[in-house]
């Protein structure tokens, strides 16, 4: 163990915003990718879908290799594919290289946050503005993101957004040779479970190939899905070492009830962000520019309600407001068409800062309170899976409704569609009594903000 050099921050932030920015940036892109490739929204859904396909799967795992084999080499790895996925997307001559493209930053940018959390670990003294250090920058960066992918589509088009990734790897590998730890690991080798790596990214990837075009002639795929999430199961309850541990669920209603809780949050959230940018740039016929401006009160305020809510101690009555606020914001978008004045988008986007704020740190500070303190780790990396799984729910919902292009009536079935799931959040927040006095016991309070 040693002392944290704080020389160690600027390469673990660099690393950990890989991921936010570009998950954020593709929001305003993906109607121009479209027009340029001639290609329909449920086709550049699968731009959304597989970075979060790929992260999902990935990031146990490289968090797994970082523990065998120390932060730098996974850390230089992951910051020189996200620089090779920034050249492909560069020079992709089709929508199904950017695929490709996307998929390689998925995999990528799974590095810099176990990576971090690593180097953190190992040290004697652990500063406690360090992870509100990665917590705030990750947030920051998914406030600019739509609005820093505006910009650079303006001046250079759509392909900026991946070049962008080239001098961000570039200095990530230099901050990374130059600054972190080359000692060996001190935990002991652990065997990788990829048996169970197979059939989890199996059963993620069926599931996804059918919700992006269900009908009854897809019906195999959902078979197929579950029939790969049944052996998934099976095989993580029986193994030693399993990919992703399973146990953290026993008994423990009100865990599960959160990681639900969410994945229909973050449903509706990503929905927002990805189909609703949409409609702003082919229903309301705005620029990348003007769309991602749009949604920056949306996320300026949300970094507000989060960093204030977050110093009250409770979960209810914040999961109230939150799941509330997706509700009076989804059953707004019914409002919406093409020719709705500019006041009425950005009303929403102000709205929408209540859930995009409230939700996310609400359920993560939960699982602080409500997991195993033995295994806070396995259940803290599935709150994040449920995460990206609602990531890509919602951008099957965005590409099934969007399938004859992002117009007012395909908004308006994903609002009904997220009238939804908001309703089912705030039912299952109403019946959630466990919420009560959560964490009420525990002296120790989680970080205040939320990534």
């Amino acid at each position: 163990m040693t002392s944290f050099d704080r020389k160690l921050i600027a390469p673990m932030v660099l690393g950990s915003i890989l991921n936010p920015i570009n998950s954020s940036m593709i929001a305003v892109a993906l109607v121009p990718i479209g027009v340029a490739l001639h290609a329909q929204p449920a086709q550049t859904a699968w731009l959304v879908s597989g970075l979060y396909l790929a992260t999902a799967t990935g990031q146990p795992v490289v968090g797994r290799l970082v523990d065998r084999y120390g932060p730098l080499p996974l850390y230089l790895a992951g910051s020189a594919l996200v620089g090779v996925a920034g050249v492909l997307g560069l020079l992709a001559p089709s929508l199904g290289v950017l695929v490709v493209a996307r998929v390689l930053l998925g995999l990528g940018t799974c590095a810099g946050f176990p990576a971090a959390m690593y180097l953190i670990r190992q040290a004697d003294d652990k500063p406690r503005n360090v992870l509100t250090t990665l917590s705030v920058s990750a947030q920051t960066i998914v406030v600019v993101g739509p609005s820093l992918g505006g910009l650079l589509i303006g001046v250079a088009g759509w392909r900026a957004i991946f070049a962008v990734n080239i001098p961000l790897a570039v200095a990530c590998v230099i901050l990374g040779w130059r600054r972190l730890l080359r000692s060996r690991p001190a935990a002991p080798a652990e065997h990788l479970d990829y048996l169970g790596i197979g059939l989890f990214a199996g059963m993620l990837t069926a599931l996804m190939v059918f919700l992006m075009s269900p009908s009854l002639g897809e019906m195999w795929l959902l078979a197929l899905a579950a029939a790969f999430g049944v052996a998934f199961g099976r095989r993580e309850l029986r193994a030693a070492d399993p990919f992703l541990d399973l146990r953290v669920f026993g008994g423990n209603g009100p865990l599960i009830a959160t990681y639900l809780r969410a994945l229909l949050a973050q449903t509706a959230a990503y929905a927002y962000l990805y189909g609703f940018t949409q409609w702003l740039e082919a229903g309301r016929n705005l620029s990348p520019t003007h769309a991602g401006l749009v949604l920056l009160p949306m996320s300026l305020l949300a970094i507000v309600v989060s960093t204030f809510s977050g110093r009250r101690p409770g979960f209810r009555a914040k999961l109230l407001v939150g799941a509330g606020g997706q509700l009076v914001v989804s059953a707004l978008m019914l409002l919406l068409n093409g020719s709705s004045p500019l006041w009425l988008p950005i009303l929403l986007s102000v709205l929408c800062s209540l859930p995009q704020g409230l939700n996310s740190l609400a359920n993560q500070n939960a699982v602080y309170f409500q997991a195993d303190p033995v295994r806070i780790g396995a259940s803290a990396g599935l709150l994040r899976t449920f995460t990206y799984l609602g990531a890509m729910v919602s951008s099957a919902a965005t590409g099934i409704f969007f399938a004859d292009g992002a117009g007012t009536a395909g908004l308006h079935g994903l609002a009904v569609f997220l009238i939804v799931v908001a309703s089912l959040l705030l039912v299952m927040v109403v019946a959630d009594r466990s919420l009560t006095g959560l964490g009420a016991r525990s002296a120790a309070q989680p970080s205040t903000t939320s990534a």
